[in-house]
Order: structure tokens, then C-alpha cells, then sequence
């Protein structure tokens, strides 16, 4: 096992005791249980990602990819499109 060595500031030490001590369980099973943590959700969102790749977009889908391309601008924002809309929806 490696040991390691960490700069924390002794408030912040004094807290995690406390907070051991409340919790009935010691600081390094606290830090232990963080790092598991952290690391199953990066392995969850990994193989999340993994499977969205490997979903198949159906020819439907991929027939639509592009139809808008040239027929709006750019530059205008969504709030923009929206503005237009209703002025012509009210004649404004």
C-alpha cells in the first residue's frame, strides 16, 4: 500500500474528525468510500456514452440531417426567431 501524503489545513482536519466522529466511521473509510464513488460514476458515464454510440440512427433520421442547412441564418438567435414569429403571428 501507498502512502499519501496530502496539505490540508488543520481546520479542515478538525472538521472530518468531527464529522468521523458523528458518523461513527474514520476518516480514511470516508475518503476510501469518496474515491469509490467518484470512480464508479466516471466508469457509469463511461459506459453510458459507450452505448450511445453504438446506437443505430435509423435511415429516417438520417434522411433529415441537413434539410435546414442555408434556410436560416446563423447569426440569429432563438429569442430572435421568436420575436419574428409573433410579429408576424399579431401583424405587429
Amino acid at each position: 500500500m501507498t502512502k499519501l501524503t496530502l496539505s490540508v489545513k488543520p481546520d479542515k482536519i478538525e472538521k472530518a474528525k468531527r464529522y468521523a466522529l458523528k458518523n461513527h466511521t474514520s476518516i480514511s473509510k470516508i475518503v476510501s468510500d469518496f474515491l469509490d464513488d467518484l470512480t464508479e460514476k466516471e466508469e457509469a458515464k463511461d459506459s453510458f456514452l459507450e452505448r450511445l454510440k453504438q446506437i443505430e440512427v435509423p435511415d429516417e433520421i438520417k434522411a433529415l440531417t441537413g434539410i435546414l442547412k442555408g434556410k436560416v441564418p446563423d447569426d440569429i438567435s432563438l429569442w430572435d426567431a421568436k420575436y419574428e414569429y409573433l410579429k408576424e403571428k399579431y401583424d405587429l
